[in-house]
């Protein structure tokens, strides 16, 4: 029948196996799990994306200028702790840790353990426990992968993006690309940073991570609320993916329920922050 392979032929069968192969990895890849459960798609291994987030954090650094000093030592303080608690099974040795001279209110967390701050999100949250909302957060979509997925996802529907373009210097169109990919900010490259599924898991899991190293999950409410004011009628850009603020208020209220008693465990076991001190 016209149109139809000829299975029999090795030309033809030589055109499927590459296929073949990719729709294998693809399907290995897609039983990947969240720490939440969902099915994800994962391209790429964790060395790759450890030196894709390497490359985007060196670019950053040269980009905008690295603040020292008490701002310094106070985010590191809140950030050490709330990496403290990460279980050893991701595999991560230590996080990098950076203040950035910037006024928007923005954070981000990369692969292989970097993390950076703008000085304009230090105007936004409060106090020790509503940075820690926002680093557990970002923390949070390191560990579950997210970069990945939103990677693996552009790498199969874009020429433009591709792992040559992201080991090489981060260079070009395919390499600001890949930054925002990673989620360093809706500046870098044309898609938002993640998606509300993404955002939605690392609400509840950072929430998590903040409580085991002491610090008050509740004041996650307010966090958020600082956030939303802080972007006048429209919330910041690397908010505007997030869930709506019913949705978010009512899903944090709900993991309160468990969080709440991590927090009051942590601090009866020793787990207290005192970073304020050095704001």
């Amino acid at each position: 029948m016209p149109g139809l392979l000829d299975l029999s032929s090795p030309r033809a069968l030589r055109r499927l196996l590459p296929l073949a192969a990719l729709a294998a990895s693809i399907t290995l890849s897609a039983c990947a799990s969240s720490p939440l459960g969902r099915s994800q798609l994962t391209l790429y291994s964790d060395q790759e994306l450890e030196k894709m987030g390497e490359a985007s954090f060196s670019k950053y650094q040269q980009e905008l200028p690295v603040v020292e000093g008490r701002q310094d030592a106070y985010v590191s303080c809140v950030a050490d702790a709330v990496t403290a608690k990460v279980p050893a099974s991701y595999g991560i040795s230590g996080w990098q840790v950076k203040v950035f001279e910037d006024d928007s209110a923005n954070a981000f967390a990369l692969p292989g353990g970097y993390i950076g701050v703008n000085t304009g999100l230090l105007e936004v949250a409060e106090n020790q426990d509503q940075l820690a909302t926002v680093i557990g957060h970002e923390i949070a979509h390191v560990l579950a992968r997210h970069a990945n997925e939103r990677v693996s996802t552009q790498s199969l529907t874009s020429a433009g993006l591709s792992l040559t373009q992201a080991l090489a210097g981060l260079e070009g169109t395919g390499g600001d690309q890949l930054m925002g990919l990673l989620g360093m900010g809706a500046e870098y490259g044309v898609l938002k940073p993640f998606s509300r599924s993404h955002e939605s898991e690392a609400d509840l899991l950072g929430l998590d991570l903040m409580a085991e190293a002491g610090f008050d999950p509740r004041a996650s409410i307010k966090l958020w609320a600082n956030m939303n004011a802080a972007g006048g009628a429209q919330p910041p850009v690397w908010m505007s993916t997030h869930p709506s603020d019913e949705q978010r208020m009512a899903a944090l209220n709900e993991r309160l329920e468990t969080a709440l008693p991590t927090y009051q465990q942590a601090r009866a076991t020793g787990e207290k922050p005192n970073c304020d001190r050095l704001r």
